[in-house]
């Protein structure tokens, strides 16, 4: 019996050392001894946009300085921060890989220690873990963490990102306003030659029907024949005068030729106002669509030359702004590892993993028993 109580106690003995000491002692070695320190800088940006308008919170506080928050955009900036064009400028510039893969650096932290693979995709998958981009959903404030292996490292890395995020937004603004400016010209230019083409119209209807504006020239014409007609109705007043007076005044034959002149002149006009397919009445018809259309063109035409102006203006201003909230931070202490943390929780694992051990090997013994 005793002995059997002495190997129970030798058993969960070696259980709690290989389950608790072991690791505790292992953690604290690697966290006290190797790990390498690690900093973290920090910076906060938000991406605005005058045409957009802003909730309520600190939305409201930006909007009320003459800006609001962009939130789609921010998005946009998020995936460029961890995408490989972003890395490849980084390596460009500041040789990451070299920096990341550091012989002085612990085999745990550092790049490509425990395989050869020290390609570009295992670098990018590296740096996806080193770099990261959180954005609040009320504020719209994004922070920007980059972490590296010195203080400096890390804070020109956060700086060239800012950097190649501004530069980002610069080009999506750009690309707007070519994209406003040539759809704005492409309009103008198709408006113009509607326009010219509904003036060369009309300047052919002119010349082909030999008329300038029927209804003016109707109008004329319409005073001709009413000034005719007065002439008419006084000769022939003056007729039936001569008539009742003298019926063999050699003026009647004068006068009634004179009045069937007038008749056949006032016809004649009449005929021209109305009077058949060559009447100023049937070229109106067609005269008034060309007019119409060369109106409609004209205005289409400023219109398209009113668009182009605004888009221009619109040019001259940025759509999107990335303003920087915080500059990128300079550390002077490593944030990471958390050494004492580490450790401890190690210790609190192992005592989890040391309980529930003890309890299956006990129930193993007491059902061999």
């Amino acid at each position: 019996m005793l002995q059997k109580i002495t190997s129970r106690v030798l058993g969960i003995n070696r259980l709690f050392l290989l389950a608790v000491v072991l690791p505790t002692l292992l953690s604290a070695i690697y966290f006290g001894l190797m790990a390498s320190d690690v900093y973290i800088s920090e910076s906060r940006f938000v991406v605005r946009s005058p045409q957009k308008q802003a909730p309520a919170g600190l939305g409201a506080i930006l909007q009320g300085a003459g800006f609001s928050r962009s939130q789609d955009d921010t998005y946009t900036v998020h995936d460029y921060i961890q995408s490989r064009d972003a890395l490849k400028e980084l390596e460009q510039q500041f040789g990451l890989s070299k920096s990341f893969s550091d012989s002085k650096l612990d085999m745990f932290s550092r790049f490509a220690a425990f395989d050869t693979d020290n390609s570009f995709e295992a670098l990018h998958r590296y740096y996806q873990k080193r770099v990261g981009a959180e954005v609040d959903s009320v504020s719209s404030i994004t922070v920007l963490r980059a972490s590296a292996f010195s203080a400096a490292d890390a804070h020109k890395v956060n700086q060239k990102l800012l950097e190649l995020s501004e530069k980002l937004v610069n080009q999506l603004n750009e690309r707007g306003r070519q994209d406003m400016i040539r759809f704005a010209s492409a309009e103008v230019k198709e408006a113009e030659q509607k326009a010219k083409a509904a003036t060369l119209a009309v300047s052919t209807f002119r010349t082909q029907k030999s008329v300038f504006d029927p209804e003016r020239q109707s109008a004329l014409q319409l005073q001709l024949v009413s000034k005719l007609q007065d002439e008419f109705i006084a000769t022939k007043t003056q007729l039936a005068q001569i008539r009742n007076l003298t019926k063999d005044n050699p003026q009647i034959a004068s006068l009634q030729v004179k009045l069937n002149s007038l008749q056949g002149e006032i016809n004649s006009e009449t005929a021209k106002v109305a009077g058949g397919a060559r009447s100023l009445s049937s070229k109106s018809v067609d005269y008034e669509r060309l007019v119409l259309d060369r109106a409609f063109a004209d205005k289409q035409f400023a219109v398209a030359l009113t668009s182009l102006e605004q888009a221009r203006n619109d040019a001259h201003r940025k759509q999107l702004y990335l303003e920087r909230i915080v500059q990128p931070s300079l550390p002077d202490k490593a944030v990471e590892p958390r050494r004492l943390r580490s450790v401890f929780a190690t210790f609190a694992l192992g005592l989890i993993a040391w309980g529930i051990l003890s309890m299956l090997v006990a129930g193993v013994r007491e059902h061999q028993d």
